[in-house]
């Protein structure tokens, strides 16, 4: 999952509070007086910044943590700030409709509603902090999943790594290949090629295999090689 920090789209602005009294749709009544910040609005390569922070850069993602989007709303933050006009949550809406409604958030919250990805963006310094921020277990759990799935970003790479090469006896890593002869403890190439009955001997099987194979007499158990 990808997940922003600390109480990100958390804060209940005052208009949310006054649409809940009055019993009506979100953006009629909470609009007005959300467009009431001062801030300046952000650009469109901040946004797909936090975007690519917050998500990967995924638009449309919803992987059932209660965030959606390319921002990661929440649903009631996205309701909040008129987001429904466009579709029910914000995976299911456009880039720009997504924008647009980060712009309001930017307006009312600041930064703040992105605490570690919301740090570049322009036109706004003010935290939001509030008393009504949403219940601090809640921004810990998933401040505590997000440093944990990035970890496993940086570590798939090394994971796939791994599966392409192969450990020699030094510790040195070397191409593993992906041929059909997986090569075990004594083999040789003379001796593959023998077995196997690989036409040119060696030197063809040598030749087919270059790209994993850099010097004739050095190959290793677990390399894969073409026989033909």
């Amino acid at each position: 999952m990808l997940l922003s920090g600390k109480g990100k789209h958390r804060r209940a602005a005052k208009a949310t509070r006054i649409v809940a009294l009055a019993g009506v749709a979100g953006v009629a009544v909470a609009a007005p007086l959300m467009t009431a910040g001062t801030a300046s609005a952000a650009t469109a390569s901040e946004w797909d910044a936090v975007a690519q922070c917050e998500s990967g850069g995924n638009w449309s993602i919803n992987t059932g943590n209660g965030f959606y989007g390319g921002l990661q709303f929440s649903a009631s933050t996205w309701a909040a700030y008129g987001g429904t006009a466009y579709a029910p949550s914000a995976d299911q809406a456009s880039k720009s409709q997504q924008i647009a409604v980060a712009e309001k958030v930017l307006a009312g919250q600041g930064k703040g509603a992105w605490p570690s990805c919301g740090v570049g963006l322009s036109g706004a310094s003010y935290d939001g902090g509030s008393a009504e921020a949403a219940p601090k277990p809640a921004a810990s759990k998933r401040s505590t999943e997000q440093p944990a799935t990035r970890s496993e970003q940086r570590q798939a790479p090394k994971k796939s790594e791994s599966k392409k090469t192969v450990t020699t006896p030094t510790g040195k890593k070397v191409k593993k290949g992906d041929g059909e002869y997986k090569v075990v403890t004594g083999d040789t190439l003379s001796k593959i090629a023998q077995a196997h009955g690989v036409k040119g001997g060696w030197e063809k099987l040598f030749q087919l295999n270059k790209g994993v194979v850099e010097n004739a007499d050095l190959i290793y158990p677990g390399q894969q090689l073409h026989l033909k």
